[in-house]
């Protein structure tokens, strides 16, 4: 498997090894011993999530503080444009972002630690995501970035705002400078 670190080194994306012949593809998408010493840290997953999105649904920026998940992210079906956004208030990367397309066809992951905001964009008619998560989901720590935050500003690719379709939770998260960070 090949890592690359991104802009925000902590957040690393994956390369699996395929191999390809005339009856389809094999690859080993998750091996613990192989993906603790590539990322460098101690992991237990204690969940794994699986959403089914249209094309052009943006989901997040969800994160919790009490418990908070690092997740490890892969798509089974279609594209996502998959984002990342540093909300540790001691980090030198405190409000920058990442994005990474992750697809069916390209079989990369993402690594994203504890300390972050995740959400990403359907980029296909249907879209399955699967990630594992490193604490379980606690409704009352759920916490939401506002997807469009004018200082975060990430680069979506979106071609028609009102293309975009978002839940109620997603609509009205918080602006950066109002959100609840990492300390």
């Amino acid at each position: 498997m090949k890592i690359k670190k991104l802009n925000i080194p902590d957040v690393i994306l994956l390369e699996p090894q395929v191999f390809e012949d005339s009856r389809g593809f094999f690859f080993e998408s998750f091996n613990h011993q192989i993906f603790e010493t590539l990322i460098e840290k101690k992991v237990s997953f204690v969940q794994d999530n699986q959403s089914c999105s249209k094309k052009n649904v943006i989901r997040g920026l969800h994160y919790q503080l009490q418990f908070p998940q690092a997740k490890l992210i892969r798509v089974l079906n279609g594209e996502i444009f998959d984002v990342a956004v540093d909300l540790r208030l001691n980090s030198p990367t405190f409000g920058k972002w990442v994005g990474e397309y992750l697809s069916k066809s390209n079989k990369k992951q993402l690594w994203i630690p504890e300390g972050f905001a995740h959400g990403f964009m359907a980029l296909s008619d249907h879209v399955d995501v699967l990630y594992k998560t490193t604490d379980y989901w606690h409704k009352k720590d759920e916490y939401c970035l506002l997807w469009n935050d004018e200082t975060v500003k990430i680069e979506w690719p979106i071609n028609n705002l009102a293309d975009v379709v978002l839940s109620p939770i997603d609509l009205t998260g918080a602006i950066f400078y109002q959100a609840k960070v990492f300390k």
